[in-house]
C-alpha cells in the first residue's frame, strides 16, 4: 500500500498572509491617494506642464533605489524591519510633501514624492514575505491573497482623497497629512508577523549564483521582463488617467471613481489568480494578462467618453494582475533560499527602474505630444505596443524551449 505523504501545515504562512493583507489594504492605501493627487498637485506647483507627473516618477525612482538596501536589510534582520522603514519613509514623504504644497515648493514636494518611494519598496516586498514560510502549494494563494489586499486599498486610498483634498484651503494639503496617519497608525501591524530572521551564513554555507549568473537563468529573466512591462505599462497609463479625465472635461471626484475602478481591478482578480496558475501553469496565466494589457489599450483608443477610461483602466488592472502575480510566482520558484535577498532585490530594482521610466514618460506623453488631452492619451496608449510584443516574445521563447534547458 502506497503512502501519502501529509499535507503541509500552513499554519504560521496564514497567519502571516493575514497581517499582510491588512498591511495592504491600510497602508497600501496612500498608494493610489498619491497616485490620484500626485499628477494633479505638481500641474499646479510646475512652471512647465511636461513636468506635471514628476512627482509621480520620482516615487517610483525612490522605490527603484530603495529595492536592493531594502532587500539586503530584510536578509540581514528581517523582513519586520524591512517594513517598519518602509512605512517610516511613507510618513516622512507626506510630510515633506505636506510641507511642499503649504510653501508652493515644487522642489520640496518632489523631494518628498522620491521619500514615500521608501514605503512603495517595501510594499513590494509583501507579496515575498508572503512566500516565506508558505509550502510549494500554497505559495501560489498565499502571493495571490497578499495582493488582493489591495481590494481595500482601492476603496479606502480614493474615498480618503475625496474626503481630504478639499479640507484645507490649500489643495491636497489634507490628503497629504492622512498619509501621515496612515502611515503612523498602520506600521503596528508588523510586530505581529512571524517570519523567522534569515540565520546568519555560515562559512561552509553555498553563496549562490551572482547577479549575472541569476538574470542568465532562462525562468528568471522572463520573469523579470514580464513583471517589467505588466507594471511600468500599468504606470504608464495610469499616471496619465487623472491628467487625462480632468482634461477631457470631467470632474476630479470623477477622475478618482475611475482610479478606483482601476485599483479595484487590479486587485480583486487576486482573489482567484493563485488558483487559475496553479490549474493552467503560471505561463498561460502570464500570457493572458499580456493580451488583457493590450485589450485596454485598443479600448482607451477608441474614445474618450467616460465608458472608455472606465473599461480601459478597469482592463488595464486586470492585465497588471495576472501579470505581475504570475510574473512573481514564477520567480519566486526559480531561486534558491540563500539567494533571495540578491535576487528579490535585483528584481524589483529593474522592475521600478522600468516604472519610473514609464511615469516620467507619461507626463511628457500626455501633456507634450499633442496639442490636446485627446492626442496625449492616444500617445501614452499607443507607447503600450512595442514593449507588450517584447514581453510577449519572451514569454513564448520561454514555452517552447525544453524545460531542463530553462532551470
Amino acid at each position: 500500500m502506497t503512502m501519502t505523504a501529509p499535507a503541509p501545515d500552513d499554519h504560521i504562512a496564514k497567519r502571516n498572509v493575514l497581517i499582510l493583507v491588512l498591511a495592504q489594504a491600510f497602508l497600501g492605501a496612500q498608494m493610489p491617494m498619491i497616485f490620484i493627487v500626485g499628477g494633479l498637485a505638481g500641474q499646479s506647483l510646475a512652471t512647465n506642464p511636461c513636468l506635471a507627473t514628476l512627482p509621480i516618477s520620482l516615487i517610483v525612482a525612490g522605490s527603484m533605489l530603495s529595492a536592493t538596501p531594502i532587500s539586503a536589510i530584510m536578509q540581514r534582520y528581517g523582513r519586520r524591519a524591512g517594513f517598519a522603514i518602509g512605512a517610516t519613509g511613507g510618513a516622512l514623504g507626506g510630510l515633506i510633501g505636506g510641507y511642499g504644497l503649504y510653501t508652493g515648493s515644487f522642489p520640496v514636494f518632489l523631494i518628498g514624492s522620491a521619500l514615500t518611494g521608501v514605503y512603495m519598496s517595501a510594499q513590494g516586498f509583501y507579496r515575498f514575505a508572503a512566500a516565506d514560510t508558505a509550502s510549494d502549494s500554497f505559495r501560489p494563494k498565499a502571493i495571490s491573497y497578499v495582493m488582493a489586499g489591495g481590494l481595500l486599498s482601492a476603496i479606502i486610498g480614493p474615498q480618503l482623497v475625496k474626503a481630504t483634498s478639499d479640507a484645507f484651503v490649500i489643495p491636497f494639503l489634507g490628503t497629504y497629512l492622512a498619509v501621515i496617519a496612515v502611515n503612523v497608525l498602520g506600521v503596528g501591524l508588523f510586530a505581529f508577523l512571524r517570519i523567522p530572521r534569515p540565520e546568519a551564513p555560515k562559512e561552509d554555507a553555498p553563496i549562490g549564483r551572482s547577479r549575472w549568473e541569476l538574470l542568465k537563468t532562462p525562468t528568471i529573466a522572463v520573469a523579470v521582463i514580464c513583471a517589467m512591462v505588466s507594471y511600468a505599462l500599468m504606470n504608464l497609463v495610469m499616471t496619465s488617467t487623472p491628467l487625462a479625465v480632468v482634461g477631457c472635461g470631467f470632474g476630479q471626484n470623477t477622475a478618482a471613481d475611475v482610479v478606483t475602478s482601476h485599483v479595484l481591478a487590479m486587485y480583486v482578480p487576486s482573489f482567484f489568480t493563485g488558483h487559475l496558475i496553479a490549474r493552467f501553469g503560471v505561463e498561460k496565466v502570464v500570457g493572458a494578462g499580456l493580451v488583457i494589457l493590450a485589450g485596454a489599450g485598443a479600448v482607451a483608443l477608441q474614445g474618450v467618453d467616460l465608458g472608455n477610461f472606465f473599461v480601459a483602466l478597469i482592463l488595464l488592472g486586470v492585465g497588471w494582475n495576472f501579470g505581475f502575480i504570475g510574473a512573481t510566482t514564477m520567480l519566486a520558484g526559480a531561486h534558491e533560499a540563500h539567494e533571495r535577498g540578491r535576487m528579490q532585490g535585483l528584481n524589483d530594482l529593474l522592475v521600478f527602474g522600468g516604472v519610473t521610466v514609464a511615469s516620467v514618460a507619461s507626463g511628457g506623453l500626455m501633456n507634450c505630444s499633442g496639442g490636446n488631452p485627446v492626442e496625449g492619451w492616444a500617445a501614452v496608449n499607443m507607447a503600450m505596443a512595442p514593449f507588450l510584443v517584447l514581453a510577449g516574445g519572451a514569454l513564448i521563447w520561454l514555452v517552447l524551449k525544453p524545460k531542463s534547458a530553462t532551470a
